[in-house]
């Protein structure tokens, strides 16, 4: 994974913040590539809404120059018929401008839309492909929020932002070219007025930088926080801290306001401002074009002309003033998804990785060493062998390392030393893919997607008959409740499964597991949070569950130790005792002790 750290911009951490502006600006133009990646398929339309795009632009810029004609030449000399020519080609002008604008509108807005698109597939994509510690390490809702609300921010940049810059910028330096070419003295005078806009766009565009960078960080702080919050709704009124909740939305959404509120007030500065510099402008070519006027020396229709091309002049200024604004929240967003795409796998499949055959599943953890991340080390020098067929009940205190042998075996992480084997083969030298498609997870709380029933039983085998589905069912004991829902395998079960209990929830987690029938079995205390009926019911389940399967329980319930052919105790990342049930109660070691405790429990 990538990182970057204060100090490390350009290299030396004495660098100014001039060499940081500089660095993030390259990094930023970088970055701008990505769409222009994501553009190249649908070049061609690209391209023909760059021809609408300077078609339109140069029947505008035309307008006045024609106005100007009109009054010199046609109406000075009281010529009707040279008159009603010009008119036509300004009538003409202005059809053109307007069909021109609307194809290079429909072909600029077709190739953005598309390109956000596969910006949020091609994101989706990336985080699929990242390793089960990146979402441990974030907040779900800000993981969210780079699909939705950054991807957003883009929207304006691609569908208008790119054809603005375009056709403003031709518009801008078209119209200074022609001022000059009508009058320099004209021109000459209205750079009297550019000082102050220049300070007022430099002090602009610094404060703007920072406010939408703001707003981007905060936006994404709300989002998480009412992720967090609406899952967690039922522990919140649960423990009635909805009143601390809502202060501490408040407090998160008033600094979302107020990052928001600081881009409105630069804004409502620095426009105005603009409008004020305008017109200031218009009144020296009033006044001076006037007096050359009045000498003979400048006529009417360029005066006129003149004072059209100013009026060009600076709203391409106020255009792409605003545009930067634009600008600055898209490249905040941009930064921010960047960030991610720029996020390599803590997990990766070495390019000579080969696809997992069928296995029969011996499992051999051989001196694993293991820690998250730069964190302290959980695992010291681990090894377990455990033959095709077994039964392995982990057990011990909260932290002795249970969850991470199983994330080890379904290599969501890499051991620090040592190496997990599968039928003495290195999980190194295979594809992920391959092996966890024979490895089957039924978690402390079954995760339930808001399908219907029998496809979130058929998860992991999508092309399974019905039979097929209500066969593991009936097996698990779960059919004649399934049957007496109102759509029976057709019922929709909500977001996470919230219309069913938790016990119903993970009798379909198990049914899900025993339909992909998976070679290697892993019940992450499964079994914990149902109740005693519902436990009974899963104990038939297991019994045709774990037959012919290796699989590693980790659990707290006297029944599923109990079944287990092997038992290992862990105590702070080492295995200090292992064997069957009736040799560990008879060593009266730390099993004995722990069993004691949960049969009192019990």
């Amino acid at each position: 994974m990538r990182t970057y750290q204060p100090g490390s911009y350009g290299g030396a951490r004495g660098a100014t913040r001039h060499d940081v502006e500089d660095w993030s600006w390259r990094r930023t133009m970088r970055r701008a590539g990505l769409l222009l990646t994501l553009a190249t398929p649908y070049k061609w339309r690209a391209l023909l809404a760059v021809l609408f795009l300077l078609l339109a632009t140069a029947a505008t810029l035309t307008l006045p120059l024609l106005a100007k004609f009109a009054i010199d030449e046609a109406i000075g000399e009281a010529d009707l018929r040279k008159l009603g020519a010009i008119v036509g080609f300004f009538v003409g002008a202005a059809v053109l401008a307007w069909i021109a604008t609307v194809g290079h509108t429909y072909y600029t807005s077709w190739v953005g839309e598309r390109v956000l698109a596969d910006l949020r597939s091609r994101l989706f994509r990336h985080l699929q492909s990242l390793s089960l510690g990146y979402f441990e390490r974030r907040r779900t809702g800000a993981t969210i929020s780079r699909l939705t609300n950054d991807v957003d921010a883009l929207d304006q940049l691609v569908t208008d932002g790119v054809a603005s810059l375009v056709q403003n910028s031709i518009v801008l330096v078209g119209s200074a070219a022609i001022l000059i070419v009508l009058d320099w003295r004209l021109a000459l005078a209205t750079l009297a007025v550019f000082p102050l806009m220049a300070i007022s766009t430099a002090i602009f565009r610094r404060l703007s930088a920072r406010a939408y960078r703001s707003v981007r960080e905060r936006i994404g702080s709300v989002s998480a926080t009412l992720q967090e919050d609406i899952s967690g709704m039922r522990v919140v009124q649960a423990f009635a801290r909805e009143q601390q909740s809502r202060d501490q939305f408040v407090e998160v959404n008033d600094r979302y306001r107020a990052a928001n509120q600081r881009t409105v007030v630069i804004s409502g500065l620095y426009f105005p401002f603009v409008d004020f510099v305008a017109a200031a402008a218009s009144a020296v070519v009033l006044g001076y074009g006037g007096y050359l006027v009045f000498g003979n020396s400048l006529t009417i229709g360029t005066l006129f002309a003149f004072i059209g091309y100013l009026a060009n002049f600076f709203d391409p200024v106020q255009q792409l003033s605003q545009l930067y604004n634009t600008f600055l929240a898209a490249v905040a967003a941009l930064d921010k998804i960047t960030d991610v795409l720029e996020e390599e796998p803590d997990v990766l499949d070495l390019p000579d990785a080969r696809e997992l055959a069928t296995i029969q599943g011996d499992v051999r953890f051989d001196n694993i060493t293991f820690g998250y991340g730069e964190g302290p080390t959980v695992l010291h020098g681990l090894d377990l062998v455990v033959p095709a067929g077994t039964t392995v009940a982990l057990v011990g205190h909260t932290g002795a390392g249970k969850s991470t042998i199983v994330k080890l075996l379904a290599r969501f992480y890499d051991p620090r030393d040592g190496r997990v084997l599968i039928d003495d083969v290195d999980l190194r030298s295979i594809e992920q893919k391959s092996l966890r498609m024979q490895l089957g997870i039924v978690p402390q709380e079954g995760f339930l997607f808001g399908a219907s029933v029998g496809e979130n039983i058929a998860f992991g085998r999508p092309e399974a008959t019905q039979d097929e589905i209500e066969d593991v069912a009936r097996q698990v004991g779960v059919h004649e409740f399934i049957e007496t829902l109102p759509d029976g395998y057709a019922t929709r079960v909500g977001e996470r499964g919230s219309l069913l209990s938790l016990g119903q929830r993970q009798l379909l987690a198990f049914s899900r597991a025993l339909l992909a029938d998976p070679r290697i079995l892993i019940l992450d205390e499964a079994t914990s949070s149902v109740d005693i009926a519902t436990e009974q019911r899963i104990d038939q389940a297991l019994n045709r569950l774990l037959d012919g399967r290796t699989a590693f329980v980790i659990a707290h319930r006297l029944s599923t130790i109990r079944r287990a052919d092997l038992i290992v105790v862990l105590e702070n990342g080492r295995v200090v005792e292992r064997g069957t049930h009736a040799d560990l109660m008879e060593s009266d070691g730390p099993y004995a002790s722990l069993y004691g405790a949960w049969a009192e429990v019990a």
